[in-house]
C-alpha cells in the first residue's frame, strides 16, 4: 500500500499545483479550494508513504515524478512550451527515479 499512497500523494499535489495558476492569486473560487483540497491530501497521503518508505526516498520520488508531470500539465492545460533541455532533465529525472527504486535498499 505504500507506493499506493505515494501515487495518491503525487496525483493529488499534481492537481493542486495545476489548480494553482488558475486560481489566480486565490482569487477564484473553485480552483483556491481544489488547491487547498489538493495540497492537503497530497500531505495526508505523503504521511501514510512515510510510515514505511523513509522520507529521503519517498521525498526524492514525490518531488521528482511531480516536477515532471506538473510540466506535462502546464504544456497540455496552459500551452507551456518545454525546449529540449527541460525534455532531457525531466528524462534524467525520471531515470533518477528509476534508479532509486530498481536498485536503492534504502526504501525497502
Amino acid at each position: 500500500m505504500t507506493y499506493v499512497y505515494l501515487i495518491c500523494a503525487i496525483i493529488a499535489e499534481v492537481i493542486a499545483t495545476s489548480a494553482l495558476k488558475a486560481a489566480d492569486g486565490f482569487t477564484n473560487l473553485v480552483p483556491s479550494i481544489i488547491v487547498a483540497v489538493g495540497y492537503a491530501a497530497a500531505f495526508y497521503f505523503l504521511s501514510l508513504t512515510l510510515r514505511t518508505l523513509p522520507i529521503g526516498i519517498a521525498y526524492a520520488i514525490w518531488s521528482g515524478l511531480g516536477i515532471v508531470l506538473i510540466s506535462v500539465a502546464g504544456w497540455i492545460l496552459y500551452k507551456q512550451a518545454l525546449d529540449l533541455p527541460a525534455i532531457i532533465g525531466m528524462g534524467l529525472i525520471i531515470a533518477g527515479v528509476v534508479v532509486i527504486n530498481a536498485f536503492s535498499r534504502a526504501g525497502h
